[in-house]
């Protein structure tokens, strides 16, 4: 399903999110996190309506943050449970991690 996933980055100051909608799929998903400074993002929350769950959103916003994180030279601290439990079942993500 993640072929018909699309993810947007929202930011306002220190606070962002990753929001992620499925074509076909009732509402938004949303990875939320707030900036501590130009080399830490602390992965605050991820919340997956009941309409998307089993469809990999919410592992396909966890990879934009990953994929974010070693574009722009930044590590995270995941302090959302669903991403810290992604970071640990992948750790060829270890280098955008900072535990």
């Amino acid at each position: 399903m993640t072929d018909a996933i699309t993810i947007e980055l929202e930011q306002s100051g220190s606070k962002g999110r990753y929001v992620a909608r499925a074509l076909g799929r009732e509402g938004e998903a949303e990875l939320t996190f707030s900036v501590a400074s130009e080399t830490l993002v602390i992965a605050d929350h991820t919340g997956v309506p009941e309409s998307m769950r089993g469809t990999g959103i919410g592992l396909a916003m966890v990879e934009r943050l990953v994929a974010d994180a070693r574009e722009k030279g930044f590590r995270i601290m995941p302090l959302c449970p669903f991403v810290n439990a992604q970071r640990k079942k992948h750790p060829e993500w270890a280098d955008a991690f900072n535990v």
